[in-house]
């Protein structure tokens, strides 16, 4: 299981985090401060740290340091219009950030990124009849092949890694087409009608009004 240390000394946030990506089946760990990230990451091996640059003992920038060592990929977590912080945590080493407040489904797709990035994903996903290989982008339902689209592959394991959670259809366009949602056009409606279709999944996949979809499990 893929183990991520969540290094953030607000308490609510901390949770928060812990909870969905517990819920998309990673194993998490807290550290509240600097300190006690530091010793976490010279004490046990990790897959990627979810660290804030603000923090007690240590600051972000100082932990950078030690899980650079043991070579774990590092998520900076920073306060929105921090632009200093996060190009200074780029240039020091870290793969990514994401500004506070942010949404739970961009976070988990950035989380997805980075591990995929070190090859560290899990190659192989079941959920219902479905099995997932993340490493030949193959979908066989009931021992089948289906065919899917690059986009239709994408969007399943945005659904499968966000499963019970509703998703905004900018959320969905964004992460999945990687460009500004523009409020108008039907893509992502035509390829979620597609995408349940070929798997059979119009009683997982649902609309929310005024919202995008939710595929629930």
């Amino acid at each position: 299981m893929i183990k991520i240390l969540i290094v953030e000394d607000e308490e609510a946030i901390a949770n928060l985090i812990r909870m969905n990506l517990a819920k998309s089946g990673y194993q998490c760990e807290i550290a509240s401060d600097g300190e006690e990230a530091a010793d976490a990451i010279s004490e046990r091996p990790f897959d990627l740290i979810l660290l804030d640059i603000m923090l007690p003992k240590l600051n972000g920038y100082e932990v950078l340091e030690y899980a650079k060592t043991v070579d774990v990929p590092v998520i900076f977590l920073t306060a929105m219009g921090e632009t200093d912080q996060k190009v200074k945590g780029l240039k020091l080493g870290a793969e990514d950030y994401i500004a506070k407040p942010f949404e739970i489904a961009e976070l988990l797709a950035r989380v997805e990124t980075v591990l995929r990035r070190y090859h560290k994903t899990e190659r192989k996903i079941r959920i219902l009849n479905i099995e997932i290989d993340t490493d030949s982008r193959t979908v066989r339902q009931d021992g089948r092949e289906v065919d899917l689209t690059t986009k239709e592959f994408d969007l399943l394991l945005m659904f499968v890694r966000n499963k019970n959670r509703a998703l905004y259809r900018e959320t969905i366009y964004e992460n999945v087409w990687g460009g500004e949602y523009s409020g108008t056009g039907r893509t992502v409606d035509l390829h979620v009608q597609r995408l349940k279709k070929k798997l059979g999944l119009e009683d997982h996949i649902t609309a929310i009004y005024k919202v995008g979809y939710r595929f629930a499990v």
